[in-house]
């Protein structure tokens, strides 16, 4: 699905990733640990088009990714990739249902299909009953599962996760991890999750860790 060769990133002198390849595969989860500074977000970043490389090449079905025009790299993001963030970064002006809604609207669905889109990943989240509220009135697991919502709106083929139960309580960072392994064989989505949580990170098929810089198992 995504395949990274020869990733390396430099800030001026200091060279966060030096030569990491990885090929992910449809359905697969897999977890990226290691210490912090290590390059693990800048890496996830990279795999999401949001950074660009210093050197190296990332492709998706044999097209270079960075080849394209800023206006085809945002379209191929928005269609392909879900985000999911540590703090959930959704919209506190807006309800949950208009936050999931949004990157439907952005790939140009109507308002009532992207509506039910939106309603029907609430309902398969169980907070179908949050629609109307937005994030100041949620607890941080029902924003999480909003920001989950978000990321599969347009059936994207991989979601990308950044400490995603990093702000969460351990009752509800379990319930992420069963979510996960649950949308990942109900939706055949691969999952890339970077994350401190061993319990997280041992669920996955396979356990990366980042040090200096490389993948080191």
């Amino acid at each position: 699905m995504i395949t990274a060769e020869n990733i390396h990133k430099r800030y001026g002198e200091i060279e966060v990733l030096k030569g990491i390849d990885l090929h992910i595969k449809e359905s697969e989860i897999i977890s990226i640990v290691g210490a912090s500074g290590a390059g693990k977000t800048t890496l996830l970043q990279i795999l999401g088009t949001i950074e660009k490389p210093s050197e190296g090449k990332v492709s998706s079905k044999g097209i270079d990714l960075f080849s394209l025009s800023d206006k085809k790299l945002a379209e191929y993001r928005n269609k392909n990739i879900g985000f999911i963030f540590q703090f959930h970064q959704l919209l506190p002006e807006f309800t949950a249902v208009e936050n999931v809604m949004l990157p439907a609207l952005i790939n140009g669905k109507s308002k009532l299909q992207a509506e039910k889109m939106a309603m029907d990943l609430l309902g398969f989240l169980n907070i179908a009953d949050k629609a109307d509220k937005k994030p100041d009135t949620m607890s941080g697991g029902e924003n999480q599962r909003v920001a989950v919502a978000r990321a599969l709106v347009n059936q994207p083929q991989i979601v990308l996760a950044d400490e995603p139960s990093g702000n969460l309580d351990s009752k509800n960072a379990l319930e992420l991890q069963e979510l996960f392994l649950r949308l990942r064989d109900e939706f055949k989505q691969a999952f890339v999750i970077v994350t401190h949580n061993e319990e997280l990170a041992d669920v996955a098929d396979r356990k990366l860790t980042i040090h200096d810089g490389k993948i080191k198992s």
